[in-house]
């Protein structure tokens, strides 16, 4: 019997910290989407392609759907409605480790107001919750869907972590994927940009062990990025400056760390990311400006591409 092709697209979508991201990296096999245990990390949609000799699954990781208190945040709310409207299923994301909660319960409300979309839930995170509670979960989950009129294709248990069931996720999005030819040339991993991809892993490594007011205040733009010119073609080097943007004076200084301590961590743990991302050895040049307020002014979002 032949078996034809399927491809298209499945979103990601969740409160934010749902372990959307781990997720989409898993089913990848490799990192495109940057993780964090601080919520709203991802504020781009990153396309991640799953390729199978049967079918490309377009992996679409949308920021956390939360209640907007800025312009970024109500920015990031309008990406994840245009992304739902254009994709094929929306899977959402239940961590195991929480309470099925009023987060969950504004997000699946705006889920079912989506008509021609397949909606599948997944149990995110199981590796950190007892069977029990993993069953007890199911069923909230369920009762959700019941209370809001949402018929879920399918109701599905994994761990990114240990890999449990993640291969069975994934051969269920595909069934549910439309036929039609591949939408991506073999072996390209995600569309997003390079310079974008840069800017994330940086910003991941920023992220990384500061405070809770810092989060939302960071954003990273690649100014500069291109290989050093007048060296040998097996000795390549590729420059990147980029400017890490923060709100105030004394974010500045957290991000600095004491006598540059803190930025040069940074510094040494995107490098490495980048270079693995890229391939080629790279030249890291960080520099920590302040735009005022930058989440609540129009111009200043513009230009740090949102």
């Amino acid at each position: 019997m032949n078996h034809e092709f399927r491809s298209g697209f499945a979103s990601f979508v969740g409160r934010p910290n749902a372990g959307k991201s781990t997720l989409t990296n898993a089913l990848v096999g490799q990192k495109v989407a940057i993780t964090s245990d601080k919520p709203q990390t991802t504020r781009t949609v990153v396309r991640g392609i799953v390729h199978r000799p049967d079918a490309q699954l377009i992996l679409v990781d949308t920021p956390g759907l939360h209640r907007p208190r800025t312009l970024l945040g109500e920015r990031l709310n309008d990406l994840v409605h245009t992304t739902w409207s254009e994709v094929d299923v929306v899977a959402m994301c239940f961590p195991a480790n929480e309470k099925v909660g009023p987060g969950d319960r504004h997000i699946a409300t705006e889920l079912a107001k989506l008509k021609r979309v397949t909606k599948v839930a997944v149990a995110t995170k199981t590796d950190l919750a007892a069977p029990d509670r993993i069953g007890e979960h199911l069923l909230d989950i369920a009762g959700l869907g019941q209370d809001l009129g949402i018929d879920w294709a399918e109701i599905v248990p994994v761990s990114s972590v240990s890999g449990d069931q993640v291969k069975l996720l994934e051969d269920l999005l595909v069934g549910m994927l439309p036929e039609g030819p591949p939408l991506y040339p073999e072996g390209e991993l995600t569309d997003s940009p390079d310079e974008i991809l840069v800017a994330e892993l940086i910003r991941e490594a920023a992220l990384d062990g500061v405070r809770d007011e810092l989060p939302h205040s960071i954003a990273v733009l690649v100014e500069e990025m291109g290989l050093r010119e007048g060296r040998a073609d097996d000795k390549p080097l590729m420059d990147i400056h980029a400017s890490l943007y923060v709100e105030r004076d004394s974010q500045k200084g957290i991000v600095i760390g004491h006598k540059g301590s803190r930025l040069k961590q940074v510094g040494q743990r995107a490098r490495l990311q980048i270079a693995e991302l890229l391939g080629v050895p790279v030249f890291l040049d960080l520099r920590v400006k302040i735009a005022k307020d930058w989440q609540r002014d129009p111009r200043q979002l513009r230009k740090l591409g949102f």
